[in-house]
């Protein structure tokens, strides 16, 4: 694992920002951490990239105690964060050329074409950048070095969807066999890169999986029954936000498997006329779950 965290805690004085986070990032994947703002996400990163200690636990990067990253570890880890701080009086060739010296594997040719396929203009300080083109140049300046990892700290907060998808194309576009860390609330615009998902709610880690583990195992399913349910229904744990309405019943089923789906029907319902499964959103997952966990106080 690229990424690796034990019984991870980070405390805020009497506040609990992580509360026992056991984490880990397969090599290789596009590994989502997501939640709403103020679950956890950045302080994870910041603890991970030894801007914050833990509290109590551990947390392994590349396979170094996070506490202990040198150099030899730094140059491998591309970072991208929506509050990025660069120097604005430098233009973005000054400061593409004051970044070179400290990576022997720079990538001329490579620097090249991202700053062509982000539209990036050279010449311009990046103090006169717009938000979106800072994000884009944050980028540029992660990947010409190749990382081995490369973290991205909300990376699309405040971007309009044009420059999103061009910032997304041009990171696809040089992924590679890096290992990328997204951490954001912005879940359309990950859903179909993201390889596996975690969930943070309130330093929790509710669940981490594969992105088809998770959207193969959650349905929006409504059943048709052949009357109107008068009896309060005893239904499996694994359907959340179940609701009848006339002779409709709803329910997200958060185990589904097709063979056993029809045998928890038949135990909890009778007189069925039709049942009808539909795949959900990640985003509609997201908000399923997230609500749950907010039900059972978590």
């Amino acid at each position: 694992m690229i990424i690796q965290t034990s019984d991870l805690h980070k405390a805020y004085g009497r506040h609990d920002a992580l509360r026992g986070l056991n984490l880990t990032v397969p090599d290789g994947s596009a590994f989502a951490l997501i939640g709403a703002n103020g679950a956890g996400k950045t302080t994870t990163i910041r603890v991970l990239l030894n801007l914050l200690a833990p509290s109590a636990g551990t947390a392994t990067v590349l396979g170094m105690d996070s506490r202990r990253l040198s150099r030899r570890e730094l140059v491998q880890i591309g970072y991208v964060s929506e509050n990025q701080r660069m120097p604005g009086r430098l233009t973005v060739s000054q400061y593409l050329a004051h970044l070179r010296a400290f990576y022997a594997n720079w990538d001329g040719e490579l620097e090249r074409s991202i700053l062509t396929q982000l539209r990036l203009p050279p010449e311009r300080k990046i103090a006169d950048l717009s938000h979106g083109m800072r994000m884009k140049m944050a980028l540029a300046c992660a990947l010409p070095f190749r990382p081995k990892l490369l973290v991205l700290d909300e990376p699309f907060s405040g971007l309009d969807p044009l420059v999103r998808d061009e910032f997304m194309g041009g990171l696809l576009e040089q992924a590679g066999a890096m290992t990328v860390l997204i951490s954001t609330h912005e879940l359309a615009d990950i859903e179909d890169v993201a390889t596996d998902v975690a969930f943070l709610d309130n330093g929790t880690l509710l669940f981490q999986e594969s992105m088809s583990d998770l959207t193969g195992r959650v349905r929006r399913v409504q059943i048709v029954l052949s009357q109107e349910a008068t009896e309060p229904l005893q239904t499996p744990p694994s359907w959340l936000e179940v609701r009848a309405m006339g002779n409709v019943l709803s329910f997200v089923e958060t185990q589904f498997s097709k063979d056993e789906l029809g045998a928890r029907i038949a135990a909890a319902i009778t007189k069925v006329r039709s049942v009808d499964v539909q795949p959900m959103s990640l985003r509609s997952i997201f908000t399923v779950l997230a609500r749950n966990a907010q039900l059972e106080g978590r």
